[in-house]
């Protein structure tokens, strides 16, 4: 086969939307790497669960940043008396907490270790009826559940 034609066909291949589709990791397989981390948590499923969380983590609070940015340019047009008052009191958390609109707040002491150990007991414990499938899923509610963040009483 020639070179050109065979560039041709890798690019035609590289360029389909099968080869562009990003693949999404069900629970059982973060599972599958997640069990080993107590145990061997610097070997390759070991680390390969941790920076699937910490890309979780890392993840969320880029978007959160991004959401927050494009809420100030919202406010910098006029705004109303009950938007004021929201970016009034979620300024502060938003500070603390950038992952605020995620629904989670870690905290700046928060240890990565603390994080991944939650998520690896949650992936252990027998799965109940209509436990997430994905991955994403189950690591969000996880982080939800463990690390709420605090709401002012209305």
């Amino acid at each position: 086969m020639k070179p050109a034609i065979a560039f041709l066909t890798l690019a035609i291949l590289a360029l389909s939307p099968a080869a562009m589709a990003v693949e999404k990791l069900s629970t059982d397989e973060l599972a599958s790497h997640c069990v080993h981390y107590l145990n061997d948590p610097d070997g390759t499923d070991g680390t390969f669960c941790v920076r699937y969380i910490q890309g979780f983590i890392d993840g969320a609070v880029a978007t959160d940043e991004r959401v927050t940015y494009n809420v100030a340019a919202e406010y910098e047009r006029t705004e109303s008396f009950s938007e004021r008052a929201m970016r009034t009191r979620l300024g502060p958390r938003l500070q603390r907490f950038p992952s605020y609109f995620a629904e989670f707040c870690l905290g700046e002491p928060v240890p990565l270790a603390e994080v991944v150990e939650k998520v690896v007991n949650r992936l252990a414990t027998p799965a109940p009826e209509g436990d997430p499938p994905l991955a994403r899923e189950l690591v969000y509610e996880t982080l939800r559940q463990h690390y709420p963040c605090e709401r002012d009483a209305a």
